[in-house]
């Protein structure tokens, strides 16, 4: 699934525009990207979190002319599975032909 499916996938289930969806997702992200920049932590209990991590720089090498080049030091997201959707991710899948029914997650 790409950010354009999921404008779509929101605006079918909740029964909303796709232009509402677009904006609402926008937002969501522009949200998680001003937070990592300032420095906060992001948590959706169960779901996942995000903090940004520090990485120092250091000298390292192209593997193309093996000439050595200094890394700056950066900050990037680090990305954590919470509890239920690694569950989730890992449930077993149901049979051919069979769906979950309503209240299964």
């Amino acid at each position: 699934m790409n950010k354009s499916d999921l404008y779509y996938q929101l605006a079918e289930t909740q029964g909303i525009p796709v232009e509402e969806s677009t904006r609402v997702v926008d937002a969501f992200f522009k949200a998680l990207a001003d937070a990592l920049l300032r420095g906060d932590r992001v948590e959706i209990r169960g779901f996942c979190s995000w903090q940004p991590k520090e990485y120092k720089g250091y000298i390292g090498r192209n593997p193309m002319t093996g000439e050595t080049v200094v890394v700056p030091p950066k900050r990037l997201p680090f990305f954590k599975a919470g509890k239920d959707l690694s569950e989730h991710v890992n449930r077993p899948q149901p049979e051919a032909g069979q769906e979950d029914g309503p209240g299964k997650a």
